[in-house]
């Protein structure tokens, strides 16, 4: 137990640690972030608009008029994220490396709208569509949102830029020490897009879709890759860092763009074929957060209630089982502690993967529906099995997904509450 324990804090630990704190992934994390209210303003438009009860509630706004609206809100919301992140991203690193994280993230910006291909309308109009603006452009805003912050951050470290005289404004002047910068990196991604045009090679959302949404789709796609995310999320909270802010960034660009392709096949009337999106990660996978901890505070609320129920079982129980159910376990992770208790380990590992599995297999077969709304994370269980799937089944999954981590919990916790008593007796 002790070599294990070494290994976990000496190697695991550190690299996990490295990796959290990397400026590019916490400039994705925050760009990403950025947009998560569009995300769940998009939503709020789309259940206005697919709400499932009662069955004529659709028809009747179609009949009214107002559908058209409330889709386009999704689009104007929810289709926005890609555009988004371009400037989140970068602003974010900047930022990091205490550079003018506007300046940085509005260069990104207009790159992005360079390497995105237009679109010509009858009349000749010009523009580009909701798609690549959307979760399709993700990849894209998040290749060129790096290259180009750091760049912008090089730029500006290596003072070429223009310098104003003191009395010169700040904001005049940060604008004018952005435009030597602003003009290559710009001008930079405009070559890279005329060559690919000019050569007839695909644009670089389909490139950065090849290249990258290839693998990371067959990681994040299926039941086997999205097991071993959700482990991967496991073993990095057990060191205790925080692995939504590791693994899940890595994987968002793809459950986004998977949920996107269900909401845009929803309205078209069409069948929705992604299984693994977002709301399917954080609403039935992460009950109570990583690891799946809703079953573990619910089983410590259960035995806190007995007379001879442990005093830190009693104490931790109402800490820990308010915020699981709104998928907080940051008091279950270090009041228990979880955080390095290998009593713990195994359930840890095991009650998200049961999660993977089961609501695979549902929804899969038929049984419930497939994830077409995105709720704040913060949504509670069987409100959010509702939201997400348009669907009562949706709900009854999540109880028994609950029902299940208890099963998963209990045999474990209970070993947990034995020493506990003993040293308590002591």
């Amino acid at each position: 137990m002790m070599s294990s324990n070494n290994f976990v804090e000496n190697k695991l630990a550190p690299i996990a640690a490295k990796m959290s704190q990397n400026k590019g992934l916490v400039a994705v994390r925050d760009g990403i972030t950025l947009a998560m209210p569009l995300i769940i303003i998009g939503s709020i438009f789309m259940i206005i608009a697919s709400f499932p009860f009662p069955v004529w509630w659709e028809e009747w706004l179609g009949e009214i008029g107002v559908a058209d609206y409330l889709w386009k809100g999704v689009s104007s919301s929810f289709g926005l994220i890609g555009l988004v992140a371009s400037f989140g991203i970068p602003y974010s690193l900047c930022k990091q490396y205490k550079v003018d994280g506007v300046a940085g993230g509005i260069v990104s910006l207009s790159s992005f709208i360079v390497v995105t291909p237009f679109v010509s309308g009858e009349d000749g109009a010009a523009g580009i569509t909701t798609e690549y603006m959307g979760a399709t452009g993700l990849f894209v805003s998040i290749i060129l949102g790096l290259l180009s912050g750091y760049l912008y951050v090089f730029f500006i470290k290596k003072n070429i830029q223009i310098k104003m005289p003191d009395s010169v404004p700040p904001a005049v002047a940060r604008s004018f020490s952005a435009i030597i910068p602003g003009a290559i990196i710009i001008s930079s991604w405009l070559v890279t897009f005329g060559l690919l045009d000019s050569l007839g090679l695909p644009d670089l959302h389909n490139l950065a879709g090849t290249i990258l949404g290839g693998p990371l789709g067959l990681l994040g796609g299926n039941v086997i890759g999205t097991i071993i995310v959700a482990t991967l999320n496991s073993l990095f909270w057990f060191v205790g860092l925080h692995g939504g802010n590791t693994v899940n960034q890595i994987m968002q660009p793809i459950w986004l763009a998977n949920l996107d392709e269900n909401i845009a096949a929803y309205q078209a009337g069409e069948v929705m074929e992604n299984i693994i999106t977002t709301p399917f990660m954080d609403n039935f996978v992460y009950l109570g957060g990583g690891g799946a901890t809703i079953g573990l505070v619910v089983v410590i609320a259960y035995l806190a209630r007995k007379k001879n129920a442990s005093q830190q079982t009693k104490t931790i129980a109402p800490l820990t089982l308010v915020p699981g159910f709104f998928n907080i376990n940051e008091p279950a992770m270090f009041g228990i502690p979880v955080v390095l208790n290998f009593v713990l380990l195994v359930p840890f590992l095991l009650a998200p993967a049961a999660n993977v599995i089961i609501s695979y297999l549902a929804m899969s077969s038929g049984l419930v529906p497939l994830t077409r709304v995105a709720t704040a994370w913060t949504m509670p269980p069987i409100i959010s099995g509702f939201l997400t799937t348009g669907s009562i089944r949706g709900s009854i999954l999540q109880i028994v997904l609950i029902i299940v981590d208890i099963l998963i919990y209990v045999v474990f916790y209970l070993s947990v509450e034995k020493k506990l008593k003993e040293e308590e007796t002591v």
